[in-house]
């Protein structure tokens, strides 16, 4: 087991990372920062991530970012390859569905207390 801290990408602005950080303060849990524009993840960490999540490509886009609907990404996530997808989203961290949470091994994307509450009670 780590002692490193979990790290957690978050956009100042958004709602849903707003509460997983209250969340996170409310049960004392310690974390890493990361602003999700400023330090948009990288083309390996997209990598790594997806596989570590388990979760399909599409889950790690921000669909109801303004980004998202101005590309028409909801017709490229079907026919684009996983690797054109990445280099998206390396390329604007808006365009990635926050918080996401970086943790033992494990990621989440999106705040969904329950997972979170799974992820810590370990």
């Amino acid at each position: 087991m780590s002692n490193k801290s979990p790290m957690v990408l978050c956009y100042p602005k958004c709602g849903t990372c707003q509460k997983a950080e209250k969340w996170l303060k409310a049960n004392e849990i310690e974390y890493a920062y990361r602003p999700i524009k400023e330090e948009n993840p990288s083309v390996d960490e997209l990598k790594l991530w997806l596989s570590m999540s388990g979760l399909p490509i599409s889950k790690f886009f921000n669909t109801s970012g303004l980004l998202y609907k101005e590309q028409n990404m909801k017709d490229k996530v079907k026919v684009l390859s996983i690797d054109e997808l990445i280099s998206i989203l390396a390329s604007n961290g808006l365009m990635v569905k926050r918080p996401i949470l970086v943790a033992e091994g494990k990621v989440l994307v999106g705040f969904k207390e329950e997972e979170w509450k799974n992820q810590f009670s370990k």
